[in-house]
């Protein structure tokens, strides 16, 4: 049986009677095993005394049986719906509060609790229940290691076949194509692969018809998924040449980034770090061009607590891996985003990634 008496505690320290995890990073960091999210409601309830239980989709009966779960389970199947087994959990386990996931939970996985249990009060406990894996343990750190060293294996073998007259989408299928290569367990997230005036899009989708030329600003953000846990990286060449304007940009995001691990430190807050990264691009005269927070916490998911944003107050602990990836962007001109994976440690942070930052012109 899963080790869950950390949720127990957690159930009893926001004074709720349970604390309900639904298939996701955190439904996988307790119970060992990743489950899909789909049209299926999919429960585990942990009350803060007793043993736990389950509602589990009847097709899922088998895998879960693997899990080792030494509680209630609630099977239900497609033909006769999931009503009826809401109605046992709550005869077997009546509840009058339970804290859930609040950015993970389902509207209509919670109107099924409140159909069973119309008393139920639900908490938003997303900050609390995730907040147990913020710091990393050596295992988790691993992962991420091992992620990463994925990515960047993968992303020296695309660039050096990078050629004038691709498309992003080529260079996309590459890449994804490299990381399975290189081991990757799964995808991060969709790899973004833009250029030119794509490259001002933060979340550029790779293009069909655009074929990159010379003097392009070309981004990469990736990552692979391995054991569990996510790469996130970005990094910006150009092909063939570089503007003056280019090469100024770049350096004045290289700066900033850098700034980023000059700031961080235990005790430090999310505001302070992404303050002295914001505020260096801000002295730059590039400020407009300022569109998004330093980074985010970085794990299981690709984005988690904690986020490196002004107004955060958050103190940043040792164990903790956040994103450091400023960037500045002009629309309908070019964009520049460097990002690293970042690790505080108990005197300063150090970076996961270690994928060369220098200006770097590739293509042929």
């Amino acid at each position: 049986m899963p080790d869950l008496s950390e949720y127990r505690q957690l159930a009893k320290d926001m004074s709720v009677d349970a604390v309900a995890l639904v298939p996701g990073p955190n439904f996988t960091r307790a119970l060992g095993k990743p489950f899909m999210s789909h049209e299926r409601p999919f429960v585990v309830v942990i009350p803060a005394e007793g043993a736990p239980a389950a509602i589990v989709p009847n097709l899922e009966l088998g895998s879960w049986a693997l899990v080792g779960f030494d509680g209630a389970v609630f099977d239900w199947r497609d033909q006769t719906g999931y009503d009826d087994a809401f109605a046992a959990l709550a005869a077997h386990m009546p509840l009058s509060s339970l804290a859930v996931e609040g950015q993970v939970m389902r509207v209509f996985v919670s109107k099924a609790l409140t159909r069973a249990m119309p008393d139920l009060r639900i908490v938003d406990g997303e900050r609390e229940i995730s907040g147990l894996r913020i710091i990393k343990t050596d295992e988790d750190i691993a992962a991420l290691q091992a992620a990463i060293d994925i990515s960047e294996r993968a992303l020296a073998r695309v660039i050096e076949d990078v050629r004038v007259g691709q498309t992003e989408v080529q260079i996309e299928q590459a890449l994804i194509q490299a990381l399975f290569a290189e081991g990757a367990a799964s995808l991060a997230f969709a790899p973004i692969i833009a250029a030119g005036d794509n490259s001002a899009r933060p979340h550029g989708k790779a293009r069909a018809d655009y074929r990159i030329k010379a003097g392009d600003a070309l981004l990469f953000d990736f990552g692979a998924r391995k054991h569990g846990f996510a790469a996130d990286i970005t990094r910006t060449f150009f092909v063939k040449e570089v503007s003056d304007e280019g090469r100024s940009v770049y350096d004045t995001v290289l700066r900033a980034n850098l700034a980023g691990f000059e700031a961080c430190r235990p005790g430090v807050t999310a505001h302070d770090i992404d303050d002295a990264v914001t505020s260096m691009l801000e002295a730059s005269p590039y400020a407009d061009r300022i569109r998004t927070k330093t980074g985010h916490g970085l794990g299981r998911d690709v984005h988690e607590a904690p986020y490196i944003m002004r107004g955060n107050d958050q103190t940043i602990h040792a164990g903790m891996v956040w994103t450091n990836e400023p960037g500045l962007y002009d629309l309908d001109n070019f964009g520049v985003r460097i990002e690293d994976d970042v690790l505080v440690t108990e005197n300063g942070c150090r970076s996961l990634t270690r994928f060369p930052k220098d200006l770097t012109i590739i293509g042929r």
